[in-house]
């Protein structure tokens, strides 16, 4: 857990989403605070993943909370003028690449705002749940 996190922070950090898709497992799920149907499959994911990267302003993780081959990451960020809070579950395989990635935002108009942002984008790029 403890090198995927350095390289997690890394490219947060840094804000070049391209190691992104060697972070995944193949068959990893997202689960969208938008969509009732998981984002399924490294490429799609990839997609959505960058594609927040560029939405979000600001974007820093204040703590963490790791358990086994999960982590509980708490963020804040801008979406325009309206400030977020999230939480990102992530669920890692025995290879290290994130299985499963959960993200829970509040509040309802900053979500509202990102989901209309976020899906404008993903629509342009054909990705879907």
């Amino acid at each position: 857990m403890d090198e995927f996190l350095v390289r997690w922070f890394a490219m947060i950090e840094s804000g070049n989403g391209r190691a992104l898709p060697d972070m995944l497992a193949e068959d990893v799920e997202f689960r969208s605070p938008f969509a009732f149907t998981p984002y399924r499959g490294r490429r799609a994911v990839a997609g959505l993943l960058q594609t927040v990267m560029q939405v979000l302003r600001d974007f820093r993780y204040h703590r963490q909370f790791v358990a086994g081959d999960s982590v509980a990451l708490e963020f804040g960020a801008y979406i325009g003028d309206l400030s977020l809070k999230g939480i990102d579950l992530i669920r890692l395989d025995d290879d290290g690449r994130i299985v499963d990635f959960e993200v829970m935002i509040r509040p309802a108009n900053a979500l509202l705002a990102l989901g209309e942002e976020m899906g404008k984008r993903l629509a342009a790029q054909n990705i879907k749940p």
